[in-house]
């Protein structure tokens, strides 16, 4: 490790500024060659970008086999979030948790995780052909939505699984609910089981000793984390983080199976320097957004019929705490569905929230954003209320469906299917995803029994205008199942 790395350098950064410096003439890829042969990309994204978008090369280093610059910034990384070491991943963090999950099980390998995972880690079992032992979680009746993994429940899965290789914890879930992820960790550490946390909405809580634990703090084995999220670098930029129980090597071979060898140097270099500005100024910039989502939960509790949420719904199991700078609402009392809410903020207000579902939205708040925005997004809220509002009667307030597994999501996904029309597929095992993204959690995964409710759940979203993803057929008429 270079002795001169401190928090305040940004070696990827550097190493980009010096090159650009050097008028190096390119006969290497990308084939725009610094902008010069795509005029109109240069002229939308600017000169200073293009030149920057370059292949690896010494100077720069490689993503695949780090021994510089990158190396060193990943360094930083590692020391920032308090991990063993960290990887930069460009291929999102549904490359991250899915690189987690590869390095931890192999096919017929067991693994706890909660119904209520991102699309990510279902696409990992299918890749390598671990079996799922879902946790199902508990659900707020009032809210609709999953809530964390009940300690006891994980204790329960493991007396009943003791072969399982690890323990899978969303920290936290899209809407904020934490788990409590150190009395998991020492759960399954007990039982010599690896804990790997989805934190892909948790990135910012290892700079703040206001928010829920970290995973690396609460002592995972690996953690993934969405840096474009809430730690300010480009979408599609990540990292996975790691204990001292992992082998780095073994991981960044697992990495390296299904990440690009041709890195962005864009994403890159924005890890690098959100990493640093998180390290040196995490603390002052999260307590101005966790006061931004506190000014616009009070506002809009003040409206009357939504309930935007926070840590009065702590219940010390299930909801062992929760993230304060997330501003999720209820919505179904307005008798208007989340994505309804979704739709109407931004066709009649020009506002984009983050997503709706059936019965919530939720507004992403950063450093980015200013008390005008809350305001306006509050008026907006109000107006909505005022003009569209409704009786709730016959409105579906159940976000999650426990599912009935059959067999290992791989087994499924590849075995021999039969496409049905949605209506006739009930009784059937799913051979495919169908979820309404975002949040991106599976409604139905491959593996599932489809069931009557299910499809009436699938109807009603669609009828309400969200946003199905992951059937083969773009408008979930019709549904792969496996051939009898």
């Amino acid at each position: 490790m270079n002795k001169e790395l401190t928090q305040a350098r940004a070696p990827i950064f550097e190493a980009l500024r010096a090159f650009s410096k050097e008028r190096v003439v390119p006969f290497d890829v990308p084939g725009h060659k610094h902008g010069k042969g795509n005029p109109e990309l240069t002229d939308f994204l600017g000169q200073a970008c293009l030149e920057v978008d370059v292949n690896s090369m010494k100077p720069l280093d490689n993503l695949c086999h780090p021994v510089s610059v990158i190396r060193d910034a990943e360094i930083l990384a590692a020391q920032a979030f308090g991990a063993a070491h960290a990887f930069f991943m460009v291929s999102g963090t549904t490359g991250a948790v899915q690189a987690m999950i590869l390095s931890a099980c192999k096919k017929g390998d067991k693994i706890i995780m909660p119904r209520n995972v991102h699309r990510s880690a279902i696409n990992a079992l299918v890749l390598c052909g671990a079996i799922p032992i879902y946790v199902n979680p508990d659900v707020d009746r009032r809210l609709g939505i999953a809530l964390g993994m009940s300690p006891g429940d994980v204790a329960k899965a493991i007396a009943e699984n003791p072969d399982a290789k690890a323990v899978l914890v969303n920290n936290p879930t899209y809407y904020g609910v934490c788990s409590d992820l150190r009395e998991i960790v020492k759960l399954a550490h007990s039982h010599g089981m690896l804990v790997l946390a989805d934190e892909a909405h948790g990135t910012h809580f290892s700079f703040s000793d206001a928010l829920p634990v970290s995973a690396m703090e609460a002592g995972a084995d690996m953690a993934a984390v969405s840096m474009h999220k809430s730690g300010g670098s480009l979408t599609q930029s990540s990292i996975l983080l790691i204990g001292d129980a992992m082998s780095e090597g073994q991981v960044r071979a697992t990495i390296n199976l299904t990440q690009t060898t041709s890195a962005s140097y864009l994403l890159l270099v924005s890890l690098d320097i959100s990493r640093r500005r998180l390290a040196l100024h995490g603390k002052e910039i999260l307590s101005r957004v966790a006061g931004l989502a506190r000014y616009a939960r009070e506002e809009i509790n003040a409206i009357g019929d939504y309930y935007a949420y926070s840590r009065e719904l702590i219940n010390g199991d299930s909801i062992f705490d929760f993230d304060i700078t997330k501003l999720s609402v209820h919505t179904l009392d307005i008798g208007l569905a989340g994505i309804e809410v979704y739709d109407l903020l931004r066709d009649e207000y020009g506002i984009q929230i983050e997503f709706g579902d059936i019965g919530n939205i939720l507004a992403y708040v950063s450093v980015g954003d200013r008390e005008r925005e809350i305001e306006r997004l509050v008026s907006a809220l109000s107006e909505v209320r005022r003009r569209f509002k409704k009786d709730r009667a016959g409105m579906l307030t159940q976000e999650y469906i426990a599912p009935e597994v059959v067999m290992s999501p791989q087994d499924a996904f590849y075995g021999p299917k039969l496409r049905l029309p949605l209506a006739q597929s009930v009784g059937h095992v799913c051979a495919e995803f169908v979820m309404c993204y975002p949040p991106g959690i599976p409604i139905l995964a491959p593996g599932e029994r489809i069931t009557r409710e299910i499809v009436y759940y699938i109807e009603y979203a669609k009828a309400r205008g969200c946003t199905l993803t992951g059937a083969e057929d773009l408008e979930t008429a019709y549904l792969n199942v496996l051939a009898d």
